[in-house]
């Protein structure tokens, strides 16, 4: 009973809504912090940011603590992947690199915390789910397009690689100059180059940008968004339930405390009727 009491401690510190907007908050001041170690600043102050950091390093430790307290079984809260993330940016964290020759690996390491904003702030978590489930679809598109690329970088590179061996000599600078065409940067210039020599090169850079900005483009947008709005649904549907679940144990505690004023009004009335009942 002392354990379980203890968890619904934890977990009402956990769940609350001004625990985790310090949580956010602390997050924010440590990455703030190592910002400011890229500029010059004054030993008093550098000082100051040390001491800072490790109290930030102790506070993410006891909140995770507190986390995995609630859950009352460690593996309740490793079955989560967002509590797996978190747990892993903390333990890193911790190690200690403060040796010159690793300060540099120290600092980079605890600007990872940052990233546990992520795991704090739902909307942020259904982008990045959605972007890691898009990512098998995405890489198909990316194929396609990479056979695109490859068609197009041999064919400029015999048409053009005598026109300009800078742009066109191989199929490695030639897949950089469609790239360079395919963002749109200065595109315009390589192409009047080439259409000095072959005056119908523009429909080779056209024919490109429609296939590479257009319809790539759009279908990688399309899974996205696709995507997006699956896990939206899924979260929804995730809220729901745990809004039923919660509707259901408050209805169970209702009935519980009802029967127990029902025990004690039979009790009562029992005492009522029979009054020498207790001699």
């Amino acid at each position: 009973m002392a354990t379980s009491a203890f968890q619904v401690k934890f977990q009402a510190i956990r769940d609350n809504k001004a625990f985790e907007l310090f949580v956010i908050t602390i997050i924010i001041l440590s990455s703030l912090m190592i910002g400011a170690k890229t500029y010059p600043l004054p030993e008093a102050l550098v000082s100051v940011l040390w001491v800072m950091d490790y109290a930030v390093t102790l506070f993410f430790l006891i909140e995770i603590l507190i986390r995995m307290a609630a859950e009352g079984h460690l593996s309740h809260f490793f079955k989560k992947g967002w509590n797996i993330f978190d747990f892993v940016i903390v333990v890193v964290s911790l190690i200690p690199l403060d040796d010159a020759e690793y300060a540099l690996i120290a600092r980079m390491l605890r600007l990872f915390r940052v990233m546990r904003l992520i795991s704090f702030i739902p909307e942020l978590r259904v982008l990045v789910t959605a972007l890691i489930t898009a990512l098998p679809r995405m890489g198909y598109v990316a194929l396609l397009m990479f056979i695109i690329f490859y068609l197009y970088a041999v064919v400029g590179s015999l048409l053009f690689g005598q026109i300009n061996p800078v742009l066109w000599g191989d199929l490695g600078i030639s897949l950089l100059t469609l790239f360079r065409v395919a963002t749109f940067e200065d595109w315009t210039d390589v192409m009047y180059e080439t259409m000095a020599v072959y005056s119908l090169s523009w429909i080779y850079y056209l024919t490109f940008i429609f296939f590479s900005a257009f319809v790539f483009l759009n279908m990688m947008i399309g899974i996205v968004v696709e995507v997006l709005d699956e896990e939206h649904k899924k979260m929804q549907i995730e809220q729901e339930g745990d809004l039923q679940a919660e509707a259901i144990a408050n209805q169970d505690e209702l009935a519980h405390q009802v029967a127990d004023l029902h025990r004690k009004l039979d009790v009562l009335l029992a005492a009522q009727q029979n009054p020498g009942g207790k001699r």
